[in-house]
């Protein structure tokens, strides 16, 4: 029998980290439209989707983010269809930061990084995702000016990414249990 590579513990913490994903986006997030199209959201979603990437690496990262954004549209749709566009932003989500961290000095774990380093390593990923790529796939699919898109997004980011270091220097330095990497 080939043997896994996460441990069932491991498994069990991915998958609710993935419905904390779900409660926080879906639920838990004001959601504030332009041009009839939610375009922007502000909450604590994407902390367990970076939180799975710093902890249990990119690929897991990418897995909760993803299945985090298809298991919310399954079960709060918000009135369109499904556009895998967002699915992607949501697994870069959570790839971006520990690839970005790996520019820094390797780390045992993840609490042992400075705050500006994870700083860096979440900004790069909420940059690329957030602040570009979704303002570009709300413009091209539902006609959102890009610009207004963008700097509100931005302005929002400036805002949560410390908020998002905080909540996970706290997190770590709580949870060393499950920290792998």
């Amino acid at each position: 029998m080939k043997q896994s590579r996460y441990a069932l513990r491991d498994m069990v913490v991915l998958s609710l980290l993935i419905g904390l994903n779900v409660v926080l986006t879906r639920i838990a997030s004001i959601r504030i439209p332009i041009g009839g199209v939610e375009s922007l959201r502000i909450g604590f979603g994407a902390v367990p989707v970076i939180f799975a990437g710093l902890f249990f690496g990119p690929r897991a990262g990418a897995v909760v983010g993803a299945l985090g954004d298809v298991a919310g549209f399954i079960m709060s749709p918000a009135g369109g269809a499904f556009m895998p566009h967002f699915t992607l932003t949501a697994a870069l989500t959570g790839a971006i930061p520990p690839l970005a961290l790996r520019l820094f000095r390797q780390r045992e774990h993840v609490a042992e990084h400075s705050f500006i380093e994870l700083l860096v390593a979440i900004a790069a990923g909420q940059f690329v995702t957030s602040v570009l790529m979704v303002p570009y796939f709300l413009n091209m699919l539902f006609g959102v000016p890009f610009t207004a898109t963008l700097l509100v997004r931005l302005q929002t980011q400036l805002i949560q990414i410390p908020l998002f270091v905080m909540c996970i220097k706290l997190l770590a330095r709580r949870l060393s249990f499950i920290a792998v990497g």
